[in-house]
């Protein structure tokens, strides 16, 4: 696996190009089966709620070296560009020391990425986009540990029924550009969310054999290499690709709510 977005860190790295402008275990008892009635009452009050609002297409991510914060910041950009839709960009906390990170030779993270509250901020979502780098062909320990303290969101199922996808960031071309995804969907499953891949909607873009591209029809993805390799033009059209689309799903979904 190869360093950056692989499970060797990278002592070489680029700055991420700018974009257009507290694991607990559940312990809880499994949650209870609402009524039918008052699940349909809890969608109308939602809706009646969210009347005048933007919905909200939250892009949660994890980057260690910047390919992973690249993405999510091309895929808020497409994003932003659907009408009635509002990104929130937020990162997830660090869990390493910062003695063990210097080592690593992993920059500071940017400050005008906020990192996220809590989990507890999720059910205000209508959507929700997951990046994160493979390690071993799965999600980083940072990522995991953050899908751990949904604990209280699974135990009343408040994400239930809302759409997420994932995007990527290998080390190598066989570093798990859709095993860390695929393996992830378990995580949606047990919150009852919407996994939506992108397919092939990338059109022409995803038949490309001409140079390296990351991606998969899970979503869309970089490979690292050993940490000096940015994000081609094609990986990050491919998540301002993946951005527009999920935004353009949430907005579908919600108009016939």
């Amino acid at each position: 696996m190869g360093k950056g977005g692989g499970c060797v860190p990278s002592k070489r790295r680029q700055a991420p190009a700018a974009a257009p402008s507290s694991s607990s275990a559940v312990t809880a008892a499994a949650p209870r089966e609402a009524p039918e009635e008052e699940v349909a009452a809890a969608a109308v009050a939602s809706a009646a709620e969210g009347a005048g609002r933007k919905l909200r297409l939250y892009i949660v991510f994890y980057s260690m070296y910047g390919h992973v914060e690249s993405l999510a910041r091309r895929a808020a950009a497409g994003a932003g560009a659907v009408d009635g839709v509002e990104v929130v960009l937020r990162r997830v906390p660090e869990t390493l020391p910062p003695e063990v990170l210097e080592k690593m030779q992993a920059p500071p993270k940017d400050p005008e990425v906020p990192v996220i509250a809590s989990a507890a901020e999720l059910p205000e979502a209508d959507g929700v986009l997951f990046g994160f780098p493979t390690r071993y062909g799965a999600m980083a320990a940072q990522m995991k540990a953050f899908f751990d303290s949904t604990g209280s969101l699974w135990e009343e199922q408040k994400l239930a029924g809302k759409p997420a996808g994932f995007f990527v960031s290998t080390g190598t071309q066989g570093g798990g550009q859709e095993t860390t995804a695929w393996t992830a969907i378990t995580q949606l499953v047990h919150h009852g969310m919407l996994f939506v891949p992108i397919g092939y909607t990338f059109g022409a873009g995803m038949f490309k054999m001409d140079d390296i591209r990351g991606g998969s029809p899970y979503g869309a993805g970089v490979f690292a290499g050993d940490g000096s390799r940015q994000p081609s033009k094609t990986e990050l059209e491919l998540a301002e690709h993946q951005g527009k689309y999920m935004a353009s799903i949430v907005k579908k979904l919600a108009h016939h709510a």
